[in-house]
């Protein structure tokens, strides 16, 4: 039922206030159209309505919103998105609203965009191994269908290549041994317009665009727009995993600009301040962004998540960077000083960690070595790192045989393990490069492997 009022009181920011009768009641996140006095509309919601003032989140800009002779008309629904498999190939804006010139999408159904929190009794362990192509996440922090892994990234780094390169190359490799690929929902939050633009060329030159969705909100975008576009992909993703059986990765970037849209709504409302100027319940927020990835018993598909967040001077203590950290399964970080080797992608390993790599591992999904390969690559590669640093102390002369192999693997490891430019290595690949740097470190060290795959691995 819908209801009008020519009450407009405020308009701060993004926000408009609007006075309400004591009698009436309306309901969060409600739909409503802003009309000004010359006919104009403007599209918000209800953010918070009670003791007779409704606090309304504007979806456009509020330049040239007056007043008086302003009305707004309440719709008593919510935000609901139009899904349809036909979304496929298809590039929207960061209200749904197509912008790739080709016609309104067909709707299945319409579906409410905060959707609702997967009932833990009904979860199914992620387990089946996602092969991304990239040897240092394959085989060092192996993505699992199901998982929610974030990439710590800093500006000027190319994350946005890594994810371009993810989305091209993902597959999924069930227990049963069968591989599929993945659909693609990609959604852009407040970046500037070349690199909107360098998505989707990038999608549409390798074909991966025929089976993703693309969610575009540019930074000349209204605030507003920017809050709902991830919960717009999501949407989209559970639909067609959850409803069409299919295997779905999302990928959102930026997650910083998002939280810093969270913070100037939170200063217009003139909440106090939590931890580095930002809300104190982005916390709560941002799990209900991380918390639709997942799998349910009985459903045949299932969302994975890889959300990109640029850390605000490389400080991987930012309370973004700190809160994705808590709800998620484990971080992707890139390294600056790898970048500035010229090394690509400069996944910084140590720092980096799936914790449900686990699952993903083992005979049936990736191989029976896995497991211990990677325990001594990581161990190894430390060790070479702190070697390299007492090298550069007391001279790479002082150091004894052992220690110079040691150094010998870290500078190996990172040219050619982790840097494999934009090659697409299959998993036995990326352990077979990994055997192949084991051979630099005397067997006797190799003490996180057992015998039985050395003797079949490192000899093969």
């Amino acid at each position: 039922m819908q209801k009008e009022f020519k009450s407009v009181k405020d308009v701060v920011g993004p926000l408009a206030f609007v006075e309400l009768p004591e009698d009436e009641k309306v309901g969060y996140e409600e739909l409503v159209i802003l009309t000004l006095p010359n006919g104009d509309e403007r599209l918000g919601k209800v953010l918070e309505a009670n003791k007779g003032l409704a606090v309304i989140q504007l979806f456009e800009s509020t330049q040239g919103i007056q007043t008086e002779g302003s009305k707004a008309r309440f719709l008593g629904t919510t935000f609901r998105l139009s899904v349809s498999e036909d979304m496929l190939g298809r590039t929207f804006n960061g209200r749904g609203i197509p912008i790739d010139g080709g016609p309104e999408v067909i709707a299945d159904k319409k579906v409410d965009i905060n959707g609702a929190p997967i009932n833990p009794a009904s979860r199914e362990m992620p387990n089946d191994f996602i092969q991304t192509g990239i040897s240092t996440i394959d085989a060092l922090n192996t993505l699992v269908r199901g998982q929610k892994l974030p990439i710590f990234s800093g500006a000027g780094l190319p994350h946005n290549k890594l994810a371009a390169q993810i989305a091209r190359q993902a597959t999924v490799k069930s227990a049963d041994g069968k591989k599929g690929d993945f659909a693609i929902v990609f959604a852009a939050m407040g970046v500037p317009f070349e690199e909107a633009q360098y998505f989707i060329n990038e999608f549409k030159k390798t074909g991966a665009i025929e089976n993703s969705v693309l969610f575009i909100n540019t930074a000349d975008n209204p605030v507003v727009e920017r809050i709902a576009t991830p919960r717009l992909a999501l949407t989209t993703a559970e639909y067609l995993a959850f409803e069409k059986g299919m295997h779905v990765l999302v990928i959102y970037t930026d997650v910083t600009n998002y939280c810093e849209a969270l913070r100037e709504i939170s200063a217009a409302r003139k909440e106090v301040p939590g931890r580095g100027g930002f809300p104190g319940y982005m916390y709560t927020d941002l799990s209900t962004l991380y918390e639709r990835a997942g799998r349910i018993q009985g459903k045949e598909g299932s969302v994975t998540q890889l959300p990109i967040m640029t850390m605000p001077n490389d400080d991987i203590t930012h309370p973004i960077i700190d809160l994705t950290g808590y709800i998620t399964e484990g971080q992707i970080v890139l390294g600056r000083d790898l970048h500035k080797k010229g090394l690509y992608p400069p996944v910084s390993v140590l720092p980096s960690l799936s914790r449900l790599m686990g699952k993903g591992q083992g005979e049936g999904k990736t191989r029976e070595d896995h497991s211990n390969v990677i325990g001594q690559l990581f161990a190894s590669y430390a060790y070479g790192l702190e070697m390299r640093e007492l090298a550069v102390i007391l001279g790479e002369s002082s150091l004894s045989e052992t220690d110079q192999s040691y150094l010998k693997f870290a500078d190996k490891f990172e040219e050619i393990f982790v840097s494999q430019g934009e090659i697409n290595r299959e998993i036995e690949d990326s352990l077979g490069h990994g055997w192949d740097l084991l051979k630099i470190l005397p067997r006797t060290e190799l003490k996180r492997v057992k015998d039985e795959f050395i003797d079949k691995y490192l000899k093969a």
